[in-house]
Parts: structure tokens; sequence; C-alpha cells
């Protein structure tokens, strides 16, 4: 089985990929490592239940050996938890540890009995001590184990982790540099260091079988190098003389053809050989591929360019042509209809005009000869009324299916094909030479001009407004002085024309009374 992905230009056919042999990558399987024993000698009075030497941490409660519950807590010793199995048992059954082997035994004169439902503690299980039918039962395997998220001079490893001495440990792996420092790293935090570098391999435990792991990141038969520096990671961990599980390359074979070799079970056209095609081997045998053109993908291509063709042609002749508006009044006795008409920004502009029959020239034009010569033979042609286009989509999807190296010409031919021809042609106009920038900066030219003009007249017109205030107001002036001269004048007759009657009326009246 495969999976495929192919890219345009896909050769069209059918192809058989048989796989005789996936890839895998080489891994280096470190040596079995052991862990210092939960004691250097076979007294275990100072080892408490809780000792982080214990491959599996045991934990307080209860267990059971042949029917008599032994009840533990985790700060007991090791041999106080042997004085309780041999006091419950009334003698019958005595423990002992091998520091040797790093084993647990239970000696009896007649068959052992171990663990109950109701048991509450794991000492059973965390010292591999399991019933097998007879007086003699031993753990399974050594009592201590790794921890791999202490430090790293603090895992209990059978050979202590050195740095040097000075904090400044070094490795090589594919000669790519790890740095360590035994007393503040563990060695978790040293397997993440070679995960993250540069090395190309993945870093593991493997509890299972007590072993550190190298994996090539990369498959195929490619092995890896590695040395300590300074201290003694590789060594104390096992890695440095363990084995290389070598990697394999995928094996495979093109219709029938020769067997091909790939480090990787991806492999893409350079591999393949076919343009475009990237198979990615995952099981062996054999799978048939098909190519075979996506003509939904194209009909969507070029339904959207008509579209997009459309949209270009309805926006130009909303620009060029008069828009009307009708509004309706109606009165006591009848109504009126008013049509209003609103022209275009750009009407009558001729080079505006001018884009709008070069793309339809360019669209209607037959570069092709045969049974595809231009759009009309895949159903799209001018719909008589304006310059868009209409669509069939059943006379394109028949023309795609029948006719599509035709159709793929008709686009893109490199000296007549449409796309070709209005490239060239929308490159022009809208280069910074073209029909659009020029009309643009013309307009930014007239626009500056008539800027210049209002700013003249707003000047000329706040002139004016001062110089017709000043006259105003010295108008003001002569008038108000004018008033003035006329009050003095009108006082000074006024008081001259009383001053003259009296005497002449006191004359008169004097005569009469001599005579």
């Amino acid at each position: 089985m495969a999976t495929v992905a192919a890219q345009s230009g896909t050769p069209v056919g059918n192809y058989t990929f048989s796989v005789s042999q996936l890839a895998t990558a080489a891994a280096q399987n470190g040596s079995t490592i052991s862990a210092q024993p939960i004691s250097s000698t076979d007294d275990v009075s100072n080892v408490d239940l809780d000792s982080g030497s214990f491959a599996d941490p045991i934990n307080a409660g209860t267990f059971t050996v042949n029917g008599q519950t032994i009840t533990v807590a985790a700060t007991d010793t090791l041999q106080s938890v042997f004085d309780q199995i041999n006091t419950a048992t009334s003698g019958a059954v005595t423990a002992s540890y091998d520091s040797t082997t790093d084993e647990i035994s239970l000696a009896s004169s007649s068959p052992i009995t171990l663990g109950s439902g109701a048991d509450t503690s794991n000492f059973l299980q965390a010292t591999q001590l399991y019933a097998n039918g007879t007086g003699a039962v031993t753990s399974l395997n050594a009592l201590a184990g790794i921890n791999i998220n202490a430090l790293a001079n603090q895992s209990n490893l059978a050979t202590t982790i050195s740095d040097g001495g000075n904090g400044q440990g070094e490795f090589e792996i594919n000669g790519v540099a790890i740095d360590f420092d035994a007393s503040t790293d563990s060695i978790n935090d040293i397997l993440q260091s070679i995960n993250s570098s540069a090395a190309g391999v993945t870093a593991t435990y493997d509890g299972a079988n007590n072993r550190f792991v190298l994996t090539n990141n990369n498959t195929g038969n490619v092995g890896m190098t590695m040395q300590d520096v300074t201290g003694n990671f590789l060594a104390a961990t096992g890695l440095s003389s363990g084995t290389l599980q070598a990697g394999a390359n995928l094996q495979y074979s093109i219709n029938g053809g020769n067997t091909t070799t790939s480090e990787s079970n991806t492999i893409d056209a350079s591999s393949i050989g076919l343009t475009g095609l990237s198979v990615t081997a995952q099981s062996l045998g054999s799978t048939n591929i098909t190519v075979s053109p996506d003509t939904s993908t194209i009909a969507t291509a070029i339904t959207n360019f008509v579209n997009d063709y459309n949209t270009v042609q309805n926006y130009i002749s909303s620009q060029i042509t008069i828009s009307t508006s009708t509004s309706s009044t109606t009165g006591a006795t009848d109504s009126t209809t008013t049509t209003t008409g609103t022209p275009g920004l750009l009407m009558g502009n001729m080079d505006v005009e001018g884009i709008a029959t070069d793309l339809r020239q360019i669209t209607d034009a037959s570069p092709l000869s045969g049974i595809i010569e231009n759009l009309n033979d895949i159903g799209i042609s001018s719909n008589g009324t304006d310059n868009t286009l209409s669509a069939s989509s059943l006379v394109l999807n028949d023309a795609l299916t029948n006719n599509l190296s035709q159709i793929t010409q008709l686009f893109t031919d490199p000296t007549s094909g449409l796309a070709t021809t209005l490239g060239s042609y929308l490159s022009d106009t809208l280069s910074s030479n073209g029909v659009i920038a020029t009309n643009e900066q013309n307009l930014t030219n007239q626009s500056s001009d008539i800027t210049t003009s209002i700013t003249t007249l707003q000047t000329k017109i706040t002139n004016d407004e001062t110089e017709m205030e000043n006259q105003f107001v010295e108008m003001e002036d002569a008038i108000s002085s004018i008033d003035v001269s006329k009050e003095y004048l009108n006082a000074y007759f006024n008081s001259t024309a009383t001053t003259t009657d009296a005497p002449t009326a006191a004359t008169s009246s004097s005569s009469s009374s001599s005579g």
C-alpha cells in the first residue's frame, strides 16, 4: 500500500508501484546496563523501603504470606520486613537478600503462598516475588533500577556518570558535540539535549530491556558515529559498547522495471522519473496508480476567468455610460414620473472605452487551428448585448473530456495563447507608462491645477472682502462726520435766528409808544 500525490504537469497514465522492501532507520542498541544493588552487602538493616534504589518504588500497606498479613510503612527497613515475615509465619518462612545477584529469596519447608485480594502494598510485585508452588521463591530480576530523572551522577548506574570533574562533560554523536553537567543535569535532560541537537538521532531509555537506544531520524542503511570527549556518558550508559542495528533501504520497481533503491520510503519525481509525482510506501506489495486530469478544477478555473473578465467589463461599463433612476410623484388628480440620468465618471474617456474594446477583441480572437480554435469552441461566447461573456458548462465539460490538450494550448500557448496575450496586454496597460497610469497622472495634474485655481480665487475673494470692508468702514466714518457737521450747522443756524428776531420786536414797540 502507498499514498500518492500528483502535481500539475504529472504525465497522465497508469503505473504499478511494487515494493519488495521498506526503508527502516538504523539504531544503536546500547549494551544491557546494570544498577548499583540496593545494598553493597547482604545486610539490609539500613535499606529503607522508600529508597530510590528500587526499580519500582514500594508503597506502604499490607501484603500476605501463607495467609498471614504483614503491614509495612515506607520508612521500614527491608530487614524489618524480613523479620515480620518470619514472625507472622511463626518461622515457617524466612527471607534473605543476596547482594551478588541483588535479589530477595524466601525459603520454607513447604510450598509458599503469596498475596491475596486484600493486599494494599505492592511489596511482592516490586520485589518480583511470585509463588511457584515450591518452598523456594526468588526475585525474578535484580531489584535495583536506574532513575533517569535523578542527577546523572546519582542515577544509580553501576558505573557512575562523570563529566570530568568540572561540570563540562562532552560527547559527540555524528560529529555534533553534546555538553552536560553530571551534578546539575539528569540523564533525561541529557537525552533531550541529544534529541534537540543537530545529531539527527533520537535517544531513549528502553526500560523493558534495560538499555539506552539511539535511533536515526532518517531511514536508510546508514550508520552513526559517537565518542566520549570529556567524561564517560556514552560508556556509562552502555551506548558506546552497544551494537548497531543496520537500517534498510526502500526497494521498489515501477511497471515491472528494474528494482530501484531509496533511503526514504517517500520518493519524488527526481527518483521516480515522473514529473510532479510523489509516492510514499507504507507496506510491501503492489499499488496501482492512475494519474488522470482534474477536469473539474480546470473547469472551475476557466469559469472563474469568465467571471473575472465580466466583472472588469461591467465595471468599465458603469463608468462610461449614463445610469438612470426613476421617481414618481402623486398629486391630487394625477401622478408624474421623472427619469434622471447620471453620467459615469469616465464617460467620454476614449482610453477607457478602448480598454473594454481591446479585451473583447483579444477574447474573440482565434489563435489556434483545429477542433479548438477559440473560446466559442469550449462554450464561451459573447452574450450579444455588451462586452461580457456567457459560458455553457455542458459544452465546456465535454471539451475538457475530449480535447484537453487543445484547451491547454488555447490558454497557454507561449505565442498566441489567451493567457499569454491577455497577460502581455494587461502588463502593458498596467505598467508605469501604460494608459491607466498616464490617465491617472493627467487627472492628478488637472486636479492639482484646479486646486491651484481654487486657492488663487479664494485668496482674491479674501482680499476683495477685506478691501470692501475697509471701504465700508471709511464710508461709515464719512457719514458720521457729515452727521456731526449737519448737527452743528442746524444748531448754529437755529441759535442765530433766535438772537436776531428779539431786538427787532423791541424797537417796533418803542416807536409805537413815542408816536
